[in-house]
């Protein structure tokens, strides 16, 4: 019997029923920060982690952006770049071009502490962007990215490339690939159960006597 797509699986899911997931299995640090939300309408971003870490610079380097491409080059698809740049709000790492050049790889997101541009075009485009906010000042000589691949702690979460990654509108959480087909059984599983809940709440029984038949709230 063939396995079920991992992807396809976040596709049905939301960030919030995953970090219950998590909890629930002892891993109560995967969430992501709250300064790190959906910068597009585009409010709904899934797929396998692929890692980079960029940090402040005051000079214009020899060869400007070159591991920020490398990265971009490298990835595929269904990859999410995960960007750990340490918060930093003097720039934008981000922007529409490079928006365009992910999707055409079918890459499906970016997920960064630091910000990103051209909002006025992102808006248009199929293709989620989460930051810290959005700044028209360049990277060029303040933010260059150093590594890609290996593990980063964002927000005091560790992650790696091929731990997978949802966001949307409530936050990001990332799972861990040695537990990910478990915690995303029982998070359809959970979000099944919710919707059993929320029938029953809507049909005025009460909340004490919903909690204490499926023990979810």
């Amino acid at each position: 019997m063939t396995s079920p797509d991992p992807i396809a699986l976040l596709e049905t899911l939301y960030a919030a029923v995953v970090a219950d997931v998590l909890d629930t299995l002892g891993h109560r640090q995967q969430t992501l920060s709250a300064d790190i939300h959906a910068l597009t309408p585009t409010q709904k971003v899934c797929g396998r982690v692929f890692t980079a870490r960029a940090v402040s610079v005051d000079t214009i380097p020899a060869e400007p952006y070159k591991l920020e491409m490398a990265a971009i080059d490298t990835m595929r698809k269904g990859d999410v770049l995960v960007v750990d740049a340490g918060h930093n709000k003097q720039c934008s790492f981000w922007g529409e071009l490079l928006s365009t050049a992910c999707l055409a790889k079918g890459v499906r997101g970016i997920v960064m502490s630091t910000c990103t541009r051209d909002l006025w075009r992102l808006r248009e485009m199929p293709f989620p962007v989460f930051g810290i906010g959005c700044t028209p000042a360049d990277s060029k000589g303040r933010i260059d990215v150093v590594e890609f691949g290996r593990p980063i702690i964002l927000d005091g979460v560790a992650t790696k490339n091929g731990d997978y990654i949802i966001g949307d509108e409530d936050g990001v959480v990332i799972i861990p690939t040695e537990i990910a087909p478990e915690t995303m059984r029982l998070a359809a599983e959970k979000a099944s159960g919710e919707n059993t809940v929320r029938d029953e709440l809507a049909a005025g029984v009460s909340v004490a006597e919903v909690f204490r038949k499926h023990g979810i709230l």
